[in-house]
């Protein structure tokens, strides 16, 4: 049996900021993200993330929102 590995998605919010989120795919991550956030935050998110690697995180802490 294959295990699915999760990714890190950064997703980009309205308001220029990112925000980010892990899942076997950008789905699966908003579905993650959705029980914690409201329905106004998950708004913000556009669509189309980027795939980021976990030791890369570093980078884009200064964007996060």
């Amino acid at each position: 049996m294959k295990l699915k590995t999760h990714k890190m998605y950064l997703f980009s919010l309205k308001n220029g900021k990112k925000r980010l989120a892990y899942g076997n795919t950008p789905e699966h991550a908003m579905k993650i993200l959705s029980y914690r956030l409201t329905e106004d935050e998950l708004a913000e998110m556009l669509p189309d993330p980027k795939v980021i690697r976990q030791q890369d995180m570093q980078q884009y802490v200064k964007e996060l929102g």
